[in-house]
């Protein structure tokens, strides 16, 4: 127990990792750093930075009786068809002049959005029958021989988002925000060093876990502590205890998924979301190991230091620059038993195309344009499906873009923490399409 103490300390204190903390009852230290149990005998090392603020300043009320200030009509229907068929309806304001789901050959927004979940049928948008709801192909509906039974046929399930965000700039004087930092599979806290530290001196309030097996986290040797359900437990209880009024989810790689499943589980709480290299919105399973396109089973038959070399060739473009930032950065210091655990855990049926449609949460997509795990047309196709979403490819990223271009993304995610949206002229309720 005094040697696990004492490592958890020399961890916090002076950089060293050591995936073995005693069970502390939330011991925080002078420079921010503190150790939960989140679980008996489960701990997470967390940087936990209140920054000393002046008069603090609260956001501004909305006038009675005027408009609602950055106020958007969030509403759309999502219906899924027994072929696999999936057809998004927008049908409110959802910020359409700034923010687009999809377009078409003209450059102009969709309203409709219309996607293939499987192709169990064997038939893409274009070869749907004609009647087919939200159906865009020129044309569609003019054919008499369709057969009614087709034009008429019956949905495997719809669902209605009919709601009101009130999305605001969130500045560092704000008292009730809060940032969350999430990594993803072999990375630290440490990885976003000069997120934490920039954001920290503009008087942000963040928090930013070491998920269990990394960094000071403890490291629990069996297989179950590692999948998601039980990685996304963790996270529920650091956000339970941290969160305030408005708060703002930062996820990279694999850690973009607790993003999600916190903004689906806290929609009220959660305000904003930025997702950096997370991949498309598809449910996670470990025989496709979706995050990094690589099966498991190759995991398990390379040695752990091939399985190492593999891994850290594609996570960053491999200069001397990137070398060195991934060293600092405490990635991919884990253990090989917890890098399988990891991947063979990433099993989450539920995170398909749908659940995130049902997002109603404005999201900051950021890529890295050399992501040799994560192809650029996944953020595209997870733009197309969420409500609210921006998409930013910065040319000169990889994998780890925070830790190669960190005064682009800081920009970019400061940008997207300020925005608001203009207020929507009348009632808010948008033209039906």
């Amino acid at each position: 127990m005094l040697n696990s103490i004492t490592d958890g300390l020399l961890c916090c204190l002076m950089g060293k990792t050591t995936n073995a903390v005693g069970p502390l009852d939330s011991v925080e230290s002078s420079n921010g750093y503190s150790f939960m149990e989140v679980k008996p005998g489960r701990i997470l090392r967390v940087r936990h930075s209140i920054p000393n603020r002046p008069a603090p300043e609260e956001p501004q009320e909305p006038q009675p009786g005027g408009p609602e200030r950055g106020t958007v009509h969030c509403k759309r229907k999502i219906t899924v068809y027994r072929n696999g068929q999936l057809v998004i309806e927008n049908l409110g304001d959802a910020v359409r002049s700034e923010i687009l789901h999809c377009q078409n050959s003209s450059g102009e927004p969709n309203s409709t959005v219309e996607l293939e979940l499987s192709d169990v049928a064997g038939q893409t948008p274009a070869q749907a029958p004609a009647g087919t709801p939200g159906c865009s192909t020129p044309g569609c509906g003019t054919r008499e021989a369709a057969p009614a039974k087709r034009r008429k046929r019956k949905p495997k399930k719809v669902v209605n988002i009919d709601c009101k965000k009130q999305i605001t700039s969130c500045k560092g004087t704000h008292s009730d925000v809060v940032l969350f930092f999430i990594h993803g599979v072999g990375g630290s806290l440490d990885i976003w060093k000069e997120q934490l530290d920039f954001f920290t001196k503009l008087g942000y309030e963040v928090v930013a876990p070491d998920l269990a097996g990394h960094g000071c986290s403890s490291a629990p040797q069996i297989a179950a502590a590692y999948t998601f359900y039980a990685l996304a437990e963790d996270m529920r209880a650091v956000f339970k205890r941290y969160a305030k009024k408005r708060n703002i989810l930062i996820g990279h790689s694999y850690g973009v998924s607790f993003c999600t499943f916190l903004a689906h589980e806290y929609p009220d709480l959660v305000h904003k979301v930025i997702m950096i290299n997370g991949g498309g919105p598809t449910a996670l399973e470990p025989s496709l190991c979706s995050i990094f396109n690589m099966p498991t089973c190759v995991l398990h038959c390379l040695s752990p230091c091939l399985a190492w070399s593999f891994l850290k060739a594609g996570f960053a473009r491999q200069g001397a620059k990137e070398k060195q930032l991934l060293k600092e950065g405490n990635a991919f210091n884990v253990s090989s038993f917890v890098l399988r655990a990891m991947m063979s855990g990433q099993y989450w049926p539920e995170g398909d195309e749908v659940y995130h449609a049902e997002l109603a949460v404005p999201v900051l997509l950021v890529h890295g344009m050399h992501d040799k795990f994560v192809p650029v047309e996944e953020d595209q196709r997870m733009a197309e499906i969420l409500l609210i979403a921006f998409l930013k490819v910065i040319d000169e990223g990889s994998h780890m873009v925070m830790m190669e271009c960190p005064e682009t993304v800081n920009t970019l995610l400061h940008e997207f923490v300020l925005w608001e949206p203009e207020t929507p002229a009348g009632d808010g309720q948008g033209e039906k399409k």
